[in-house]
Formats: C-alpha cells, sequence, structure tokens
C-alpha cells in the first residue's frame, strides 16, 4: 500500500534510537500516523515540527498497518510561532482538536481551515477569531454543528444575539429576550453580512469571549464531557492571550 499527499505536522513521539512516530493532518487521508526512520537526526528535526507543511510518501505491507513516511519539507513555520506565546498555545490545541476525529477520516476542510489557523496564529486580532471558526468546524465535522443562520422561534435572519444552549439554533433579540439568562450570546463575527463580507476584523474583547464561551460550551456538552476529556490548559493560555487583545 502506498500514498502521497499534502500534511501539517501535529506532533511526534520517539521510537526505537532515531526514529519517530509522526503524526500528521493530511488533505486526503486525515489525522495519520506513521513511522520516520531517522526522525531524530539534526536534518529531519526542524522539518518534524508542530505546524509545519510538509509531503508525505506513506508505505505499508498492510492498509491498517502502521506504515513509514517518507518526509519532504514544504513550508517551515515553526520558527515563526515559536516567537509567539499565542501562536504556541495556539498550535496545541489545533492538534488537539484534530485529534478529536477518527484517524484516517478525511476532512479536508478542517485541513484547509487548519492552514490558515497557521497562517495567522501569531496575529493577535485575527487568530482568535479563526480559532473559534476553527473550533466550530471541529463541532461540525463531528455532528453538532450549530444553526447560526436563521432564529429558532420565528424562522428571521435579523437581530441574532442569542444561542440556545440545548438546541444550538440562533435565537432573535426579541424572541430570547424572555429567556436571555439561560441562552448564549452569539458574537456578531459569527455572522454574515448582507455584503457577503463577514463581521470578523474588528470585534471587541467581550465578543472574541463570548465566541470562545459559545463553542467551550458546545465541545463540552457533546465532546469532550461524554469521552471525559479535559481540555487542555493551553485552550485556557491562548484565550487569555486572544481576549486581552481583542
Amino acid at each position: 500500500m502506498q500514498w502521497t499527499d499534502d500534511g501539517v505536522v501535529l506532533g511526534l513521539r520517539k521510537q526505537g534510537e532515531t526514529g519517530v512516530i509522526l503524526e500528521v493532518m493530511t488533505r486526503g487521508h486525515g489525522r495519520h500516523l506513521g513511522l520516520v526512520h531517522g526522525g531524530r537526526s539534526r536534518r529531519m528535526q526542524p522539518v518534524l515540527q508542530p505546524g509545519n507543511h510538509v509531503r508525505l510518501n506513506w508505505r505499508a505491507r498492510l492498509d491498517d498497518s502502521l506504515g513509514a513516511f517518507v518526509v519532504e519539507p514544504l513550508e517551515s513555520v515553526a520558527a515563526r510561532l515559536m516567537g509567539s506565546g499565542l501562536a504556541l498555545y495556539g498550535v496545541t490545541h489545533m492538534a488537539a482538536l484534530l485529534r478529536l476525529l477518527p484517524e484516517r477520516d478525511p476532512h479536508p476542510a478542517l485541513y484547509e481551515a487548519g492552514r490558515v489557523l497557521i497562517a495567522h496564529l501569531d496575529d493577535r486580532v485575527i487568530a482568535p477569531l479563526l480559532m473559534v471558526r476553527f473550533e466550530l468546524a471541529i463541532l461540525s465535522d463531528l455532528g453538532f454543528g450549530l444553526d447560526l443562520n436563521a432564529c429558532a422561534a420565528t424562522g428571521g435572519n435579523d437581530a441574532l444575539i442569542y444561542v440556545s444552549p440545548r438546541t444550538g439554533r440562533a435565537v432573535s433579540a426579541s424572541a430570547g429576550e424572555p429567556f436571555r439568562d439561560r441562552l448564549l450570546a452569539l458574537p456578531g463575527f459569527l455572522l454574515d453580512r448582507e455584503d457577503g463580507r463577514t463581521g470578523f476584523m474588528a470585534p471587541d474583547k467581550t465578543d472574541v469571549t463570548n465566541g470562545f464561551t459559545l463553542t467551550g460550551y458546545f465541545l463540552d456538552q457533546h465532546i469532550w464531557g461524554p469521552r471525559a476529556i479535559a481540555p487542555l490548559e493551553e485552550r485556557a493560555r491562548f484565550v487569555a492571550l486572544g481576549t486581552q487583545s481583542a
């Protein structure tokens, strides 16, 4: 068995004296692991850093075997990410989110979203907004997507400012007013504007905080809680830094 694909490095662990087990998110083969012979060499260590974009050739005798990677560098971003605490926490949290996916299950849209996120992880304005959207995308691909396009009560799409914690659907200001203390806030940067653009370039601190509160609630409700998983501390640190700069 053999294939070639592009991927983003998520992490690795030592294997034997010189090798590593490499974990990547690939465009066409999902989250995938493989052995890299000589992965701890001076030449390969800079290539196999989290966030780097690589080309992978995977070979195995059987389709369900671990197999081995031959790795070629495409784009190295690790040095840039290491210069930012926000980026380091972000790439670690992103990898943890992708590990929620079944291994070898293709998610090409998440792969592309991850590439965009990595490209902006050291941007203190854009990175938090992209991370909220990435968490929403994870929820959607795992079957727990939110419906933020229309009010659950009226069917309209104006003045959407709440989300029902029970259904994950948007609620308008008028319909939600009697229940406001029981609803989650819907930040404006998650709504598409009529001109086709999104309002994501100028959120305030409250909007960004509300975005992470929203995604965090549903991640815990549907994924972390049922799987008895504790979210990494890196998420909390990323949120803290991201909301400080918003």
